[in-house]
């Protein structure tokens, strides 16, 4: 297949386009904010659009208006509901392994923080308080692992030192390199036996609400749920509801909806640690994403396949 020709490469800030000059021969890039029209080109020839980091927002609009539009790049390793914003024939390239650190070590601070009481200690502090308690740990607790991609293996790997027990689970039962990968159809099974529930699957028709009632239901008294995938990957409802009453322990990184509203019973919860979705925003995500996308920039200008092409488009 013959590789589509690409030309013109919207960013959507000064700060990006200063960071990626000089361009590859042969690419022009320009500023797209998705606010106002491009400067440096005119809509009509924008070939690769590469998308804000955070608060994207529906850009349905402005990427249907763009005629000549090939390929969507975002900043994020999610990519759900940009296929359908970009439209038909149009390929989407994900920024997979940039935020994979950086979520990992959110997964594994979110768990050291709930397991060893550490929100306690800070509102204690604030009271002036010195109140030594016994806390769980995160050594020899039982860890589930729900997501085996980039990002899963990144935990894994930083779970090794902790001495847990760690099961890790897929969408389909198999093994890899690391050994036993179970299928999600386990997860009610596998969460009565463990201490910590660790969500890092990607949000798709299939994992939407995979972490439900059931699951939540099964998990032992005291257990611990971690989510730094998406928020819809947790039934919202049913883990306040555990959460409030005491029974589970929560740390999440997201939550559906987002932001959490003012006065969700959530926020006074004095068993749950929320963070406003940092997973992937650290100092490493700026030379991170840049060097990633210099690299797509090379591969365009030399005709060859850009790397993450989660929808194909015109690379069939």
């Amino acid at each position: 297949m013959t590789p589509p020709a690409i030309r013109t490469v919207s960013v959507p800030d000064r700060d990006l386009l200063d960071a990626l000059q000089p361009a590859p021969g042969g690419l022009d890039l320009v500023v797209w904010d998705f606010k106002d029209a491009p400067v440096g080109a005119d809509l009509e020839d924008i070939d690769v659009a590469i998308l804000p980091y955070m608060q994207r927002g529906d850009l349905s609009d402005q990427l249907q208006s763009a005629p000549a539009l090939k390929l969507v790049q975002t900043q994020s390793t999610g990519y759900e509901g940009v296929a359908e914003m970009a439209g038909d024939g149009v390929a989407v390239c994900s920024a997979a392994g940039v935020h994979a650190a950086a979520t990992a070590e959110m997964a594994v601070g979110l768990a050291i923080a709930s397991l060893r009481g550490i929100d306690v200690a800070v509102r204690n502090q604030r009271e002036g308080q010195w109140k030594p308690a016994r806390y769980p740990g995160l050594a020899d607790r039982s860890v589930l692992l729900l997501g085996v991609g980039g990002i899963g293996e990144e935990i894994a790997k930083r779970l090794d030192p902790f001495e847990v027990e760690l099961t890790r689970v897929g969408s389909t039962a198999r093994s890899d390199e690391r050994g036993q990968v179970h299928g999600s159809d386990e997860l009610v099974e596998l969460a009565a036996r463990h201490d910590v529930l660790i969500v890092i699957t990607p949000l798709s028709d299939s994992t939407r609400g995979l972490v439900g009632r059931e699951v939540l239901a099964a998990l032992p008294d005291g257990a611990l749920v971690v989510n730094v995938a998406r928020g819809p990957v947790v039934d919202s409802e049913a883990l306040t509801a555990e959460v409030v009453s005491g029974r589970l322990r929560a740390a999440v990184d997201v939550f559906d909806p987002e932001p959490i509203p003012a006065g969700h019973p959530l926020w006074s919860a004095e068993n749950a640690i929320i963070t406003p979705h940092n997973g992937g925003n650290t100092g490493a995500f700026w030379p991170r994403i840049v060097r990633l996308l210099r690299r797509q920039l090379e591969a365009l200008a030399a005709g060859q396949e850009p790397a993450n092409l989660v929808v194909r488009g015109p690379w069939g």
